[in-house]
C-alpha cells in the first residue's frame, strides 16, 4: 500500500450548478494531472453524448466545456492508501473539505457521486448534512474496471442524463 495524495484541484466556479465527485483519481489520471485521464473511462464519452458534442483531446478544452455547461469536478478523497488504481483497495481515506467548498459555492444544486466508493466515503466521513438541502445521487461508475452491477454505456448515459435537468 502506498500513500496517495490527490493533487487535482476542484474544477468549480461561481457558475457551477452540478458537482460530480469521483473517489480518488487513478494512477493514470494523477500522472497526467487530469480528471478521468484513463482513455478507457466512460466519463468523457458520457459527457459528450449528454451534451451532443464531440469531446476534444485537449484537456483544457474539456475543462472549459464543463465550465461552460456549469459542471464541476472534484473527489471525495484528499488522500488515502491504495494499491494500484482500484477503489476496492482504498484504505485510510481522508476526505476533502466540503464545508468550505459549499460555503464558497452556494449555487451548486446537484451533487453526483461517480460510483459507490465516492458515495460511501462522503457518507461515512462527511455526511449529507453538509449538502444543506442540495439534491444528490449515487451514479453508476464511469470506470472501465468491471464490477458488480455493471451497466452498458447506453444505460450509463440514460442514468447520467439527470445532469441535463440542472443545466437549463
Amino acid at each position: 500500500m502506498e500513500l496517495i495524495q490527490n493533487i487535482l484541484p476542484p474544477i468549480v466556479d461561481g457558475k457551477t450548478k452540478v458537482l460530480i465527485l469521483g473517489s480518488m483519481p487513478g494512477k493514470q489520471s494523477l500522472e497526467k494531472q487530469q480528471y478521468y485521464g484513463n482513455r478507457r473511462n466512460h466519463f468523457w464519452p458520457i459527457i459528450g453524448k449528454l451534451l451532443a458534442i464531440d469531446i476534444q483531446e485537449d484537456y483544457n478544452e474539456r475543462i472549459a466545456l464543463l465550465r461552460k455547461h456549469c459542471i464541476g469536478l472534484w473527489d471525495s478523497i484528499e488522500s488515502c492508501e491504495r494499491e494500484g488504481s482500484l477503489d476496492a483497495t482504498i484504505k485510510n481515506e481522508v476526505p476533502n473539505n466540503f464545508s468550505e467548498l459549499f460555503k464558497k459555492y452556494p449555487q451548486i444544486q446537484l451533487v453526483l457521486f461517480n460510483g459507490g466508493k465516492s458515495f460511501d466515503v462522503f457518507k461515512r466521513h462527511i455526511g449529507f448534512d453538509v449538502l444543506d438541502g442540495r439534491a444528490y445521487k449515487k451514479m453508476p461508475s464511469t470506470s472501465p474496471i468491471p464490477g458488480k452491477n455493471i451497466k452498458t454505456f447506453d444505460e450509463k448515459v440514460e442514468i447520467w442524463s439527470i445532469v441535463l435537468d440542472y443545466l437549463s
